[in-house]
């Protein structure tokens, strides 16, 4: 059953990710990126720091946040950058969406625990 759970909690989360993006628009893509995975950096902290059942963390944490989530974007748009000779840019994109993201987790695990 938790299987299940996690699969329908994955697609929730994937057509969450879509929806976001395409509310922001193509122009913004890079950015709506980053944005969804501080977010889910930070709900994944709480649900870790609030000390979720393993059915939770697997449902909430590899389920939906799994979906909602995209490390493969990520890579892409640096690689993309790169490609594209903008380094620079693609270095701001790493050290904000890893900096940002180590960060979210950490302020999500601490609200969860005060």
């Amino acid at each position: 059953m938790t299987g299940l759970l996690v699969a329908v909690a994955g697609a929730a989360g994937v057509l969450t990710r879509y929806g976001f993006t395409e509310a922001m628009g193509r122009d913004a893509a890079l950015w709506s990126v980053l944005s969804v995975n501080v977010a889910g950096s930070f709900a994944l902290g709480v649900l870790a720091g609030a000390g979720a059942s393993e059915q939770m963390r697997a449902v909430a944490g590899v389920g939906f946040l799994g979906g909602f989530t995209t490390f493969s974007t990520f890579s892409l748009d640096v690689f993309a950058d790169l490609d594209a000779g903008r380094p620079a840019r693609a270095l701001v994109y790493v050290v904000l969406s890893v900096g940002l993201g180590v960060g979210a987790a950490a302020a999500g695990w601490a609200l969860a625990r005060a």
